[in-house]
């Protein structure tokens, strides 16, 4: 019997997308479905960066790019670099991708070999490990509880380290967590990395400017690791534009060509047309960013305060991105009324509170954490409140 290769077999699809699409079935027959289950801002793109792209489309960038991208927008990450994190790249140490997503990607196939290992902290991002596995490496979890905020320790980083490490995937600030690594605890992280050769991070910083502890802070600042480093960034989260699908990745030169050589065999350079309209996010005037953020933060401390007050849930304070992760395990075990339904762990309760609330979430068990679940509060103060008061009614209903 015909199937599927050896590599698709190994792959898990992603939870997230898999309940975005159930809670959008269960819209389109009508039923009002809050879909707290998906990490896009629900701003749109800003004015002036449509304005660019259609003047881009006015100007005739509708042909192939460059596969790394078009220089001018190298150009201009390269500066964003300097002047936002005081990092010094250069073009050719930069590589436009289609969509974060897809630099994770190629940096991942790009280093990893066969039987390597990749040292991923949990919670964790659902497509890390299945990247690692796509690649044939082998994904070493470490798990950073909620008892120390989410964030893995220079002690348990250490301990995970073998002969076959090969690279870290660190993400700050987190999805799903919310969780920010500040600078002496990156510092600790990259001591000892630099202790062992040939070991690299890759730094996932989509969420840089959605921070609500200061500024942002990159492993590839201290010495000796921009040669260790490789920064993934993108336009997604910061301006909104996550359809318009534009990632990028900067690191050692021999990297990127690396990156570059694979990109071009499987899509080649991304969007024409999306390449100007970030070259143009980049370079003009950021306060879009920070309207947006200071949205973000308001909604933090209005869906934080509202989950405090539901019983059994425990909630930590997220220093960053658009997610609430809180830990929820006291409810399992608990019994449906008197359907005879038990709720087993947190993708059981996420669909029970898809059924019964109409909310849609993640079970914590596809971020590497099976004692919390995710909720995205990139939606308005309105929905956050009217999701809460569901849950709260939702989970009350809940008896051991």
């Amino acid at each position: 019997m015909a199937q599927l290769s050896n590599r698709l077999q190994r792959l898990a699809p992603s939870a997230t997308l898999a309940m975005s699409q159930k809670s959008s079935e269960m819209k389109a027959q009508g039923i009002d479905v809050i879909n707290m289950s998906v990490g896009e801002p629900d701003f749109n793109t800003p004015e002036h960066i449509k304005q660019a792209a259609k003047l881009a489309i006015e100007e005739n960038y509708s042909r192939y790019s460059p596969v790394p991208g078009y220089p001018d927008l190298r150009q201009a990450i390269a500066r964003k670099l300097e002047r936002e994190n005081h990092l010094s790249y250069t073009p050719a140490e930069i590589l436009v991708s289609n969509g974060a997503k897809q630099s994770v990607c190629n940096t991942v196939l790009a280093l990893v070999n066969p039987g390597e290992e990749v040292i991923i902290p949990a919670p964790y991002w659902v497509s890390y490990p299945q990247m690692v596995k796509l690649a044939g490496g082998e994904p070493v979890i470490v798990e950073a509880t909620f008892e120390q905020n989410f964030k893995m320790t220079p002690e348990q980083l250490e301990a995970a380290i073998t002969p076959k490490t090969r690279m870290i995937i660190l993400c700050s600030p987190s999805n799903p967590t919310g969780s920010v690594y500040n600078k002496e605890e990156l510092r600790a992280l990259a001591d000892i990395v630099l202790k062992h050769d040939d070991l690299f991070v890759l730094a996932d910083e989509i969420y840089e400017h959605i921070n609500y502890v200061g500024h942002h802070e990159s492993i590839a600042q201290f010495p000796g690791m921009k040669e260790r480093a490789i920064i993934v960034n993108g336009v997604s989260k910061a301006y909104a534009m996550t359809g318009w699908r534009i990632g990028y990745i900067a690191a050692p030169e021999w990297i990127v060509k690396g990156c570059n050589k694979l990109q071009g065999q499987y899509t080649s350079g991304p969007c024409s047309v999306s390449q100007k309209a970030a070259e143009f996010a980049y370079t003009q005037s950021q306060e879009c960013v920070e309207e947006m953020r200071k949205a973000f933060e308001r909604r933090r401390d209005l869906i934080v305060a509202l989950a405090r007050q539901i019983p059994g849930l425990e909630v930590n304070v997220p220093e960053g991105a658009f997610y609430l992760f809180p830990k929820c395990s006291s409810f399992y075990g608990s019994k449906v009324g008197s359907t005879g339904r038990t709720i087993t762990g947190s993708t059981d309760l996420a669909m029970y509170l898809l059924d019964e609330a109409h909310v849609a979430t993640v079970g914590g068990d596809a971020f590497g954490d099976p004692d919390c679940f995710r909720m995205s509060y990139a939606t308005s103060d309105d929905n956050i409140r009217e999701a809460m008061r569901r849950i709260g009614e939702a989970l009350a209903k809940l008896k051991k």
